[in-house]
């Protein structure tokens, strides 16, 4: 019998390994273009995020039954995921994902077309000083049929140090009177142009000239 049941399941075990390989490769195109967005070095997050193996990934297969009563539930609480950048394939039919956005929730439409949804967690939101936040996000519960997610996570491994970049930091011990100096050359150029200047000179990039 479970000899039977092992070779029913090969052909489900090849095709996850080949989604999950997929989907891994478009976690790291995304870090990369993150990385670019920031003014990072293109494997910034890959490097923060890795071990001798690299980052640390994995696939969650998550079934949220049909409830016939859902006001009486809350489904998944309301919560930000603890890692990196996470990629989900949701259900075809069924709703119930929902992202919260300017103050308010917002229902996200099942995966037609296998579209991929990219959620950012904790790790990116300090590895990138929180230009890029975690998503607070929520799971409802529905009353029409069963939820199937399939939720892949690019994080850091499990010893992993993660801090913001250097890069994306003001300096903390830069005396009002410097600032001064530097504002002299750039009073009449866009402040984030100046703003550049200071996290160059946090990240030991650029020195400031007297």
């Amino acid at each position: 019998m479970h000899a039977r049941t092992s070779n029913r399941l090969k052909p489900c075990s090849k095709a996850m390994d080949e989604y999950i390989s997929q989907v891994y490769k478009l976690a790291e195109k995304l870090s990369e273009l993150m990385c670019e967005n920031l003014g990072l070095e293109k494997d910034y997050i890959k490097k923060a995020f890795s071990g001798p193996r690299g980052p640390s990934v994995g696939t969650k297969v998550a079934k949220y039954p049909r409830c016939p009563q859902p006001e009486l539930v809350k489904g998944l609480r309301a919560h930000t995921d603890a890692g990196g950048i996470i990629l989900l394939l949701q259900d075809d039919q069924v709703p119930g994902l929902e992202f919260f956005k300017d103050g308010k929730w917002v229902e996200i439409p099942p995966s037609t077309n296998n579209t991929i949804f990219i959620n950012t967690g904790d790790q990116v939101e300090i590895l990138t000083n929180g230009r890029y936040k975690s998503v607070l996000h929520r799971v409802m519960a529905d009353e029409n049929g069963s939820r199937l997610s399939i939720a892949t996570f690019y994080n850091p491994v499990g010893d992993a140090i993660i801090s913001p970049a250097p890069e994306l930091l003001y300096p903390h011990s830069l005396s009002f009177q410097d600032y001064l100096k530097l504002y002299a050359t750039t009073k009449f150029t866009d402040k984030s142009t100046r703003f550049k200047s200071l996290k160059k000179i946090a990240g030991g990039q650029a020195k400031l000239l007297v």
